[in-house]
């Protein structure tokens, strides 16, 4: 039976990093700006997340600077609020399984943010809880929003409602929000009956975005034989930022985010809200490039979860 450690650890060239691992899956975090996980993947294997350190440590410190990994932001997207620099040292603590990650309050919005990472015994799961906590003077009509930017070189998974004729589906049943840059004339998309596709190549700089009310509450990536997917709620009666987006893909050639939102929520002044993504990693899973591979090998495992 594994058991989890945490403990200090060197990673990427930054100080104060800390590695949570149950000898399955490693996560590396930072003490030193964030909240930020750095690492995630397999004992021994590759960071399944992008990371985008060179270009980082170039940005100055009260400057936002894009690390790569996972963050956590507040939706709706605006400039300059949604870039407040995460530069700064966090709190850490670990206890009763519980890794708690708390950064500065943000002194321009007044919002805190915190992770808190639970990490399974024995499997590659990890409940990740973002909590964001209002600690201005008054309220803020906000969404808590989860970013995994993913490495380039694999394709990720956007789910679709389930398909139905003509004759019996006369009413729309979805929609996709697109944004003034989205062009589905670019070849790293690829529409198939289960879900929508989109390649991280690696070599195109321009970006393509999309979002969904993603009722089937996943999303998906899949690099090098690993999947791996995040689950979170979407509640259909709530009101989402981005035309009703609960879930979200953004592309640029040094990375490929999978991105999960809350509802908006008006929160007052010392209230909190948070938002729970679930994440797996599993092994030998190929690649999918068809509608085909959609059905055989993405589906069926994402339903077993």
């Amino acid at each position: 039976m594994s058991s989890i450690t945490f403990e200090p650890a060197s990673y990427g060239g930054w100080d104060g990093c800390h590695r949570l691992s149950n000898g399955v899956i490693d996560l590396m975090i930072s003490g030193g700006f964030g909240p930020r996980v750095l690492f995630f993947g397999f004992t021994g294997g590759d960071n399944e997340l992008a990371e985008i350190y060179d270009g980082a440590a170039k940005v100055p410190a009260d400057q936002f600077r894009l690390y790569g990994g996972h963050r956590f932001w507040h939706a709706p997207e605006a400039q300059p609020r949604t870039y407040y620099p995460d530069n700064n040292p966090v709190d850490i603590t670990f206890a009763d399984g519980v890794l708690t990650l708390a950064a500065p309050t943000e002194s321009t919005t007044g919002m805190q943010k915190t992770l808190h990472i639970s990490l399974d015994p024995t499997g590659a799961r990890v409940l990740v809880t973002h909590s964001l906590t209002n600690t201005g003077l008054w309220p803020v009509q906000v969404a808590p929003w989860a970013l995994t930017c993913m490495a380039p070189g694999g394709t990720a998974i956007l789910p679709l409602p389930p398909r139905g004729s003509h004759s019996e589906n006369l009413l729309p049943s979805s929609h996709l929000v697109l944004w003034a840059y989205t062009d589905f004339s670019d070849p790293r998309w690829t529409f198939t009956p289960e879900a929508l596709l989109l390649k991280a190549d690696g070599l195109s700089t321009l970006p393509q975005k999309i979002g969904a009310p993603v009722a089937q509450e996943w999303l998906g990536y899949a690099r090098n034989g690993h999947l791996f997917v995040k689950q979170f709620e979407h509640r259909p009666s709530a009101e989402y930022p981005d035309g009703g987006c609960s879930g979200e893909l953004f592309v640029i050639d040094y990375m490929l985010e999978v991105e999960s939102l809350g509802a908006l929520v008006m929160l007052q002044p010392g209230e909190t809200v948070d938002h729970v993504e679930t994440w797996h990693l599993l092994d030998g899973v190929p690649e999918p490039r068809t509608a085909a591979d959609v059905a055989a090998h993405i589906t069926p495992l994402v339903a077993g979860l």
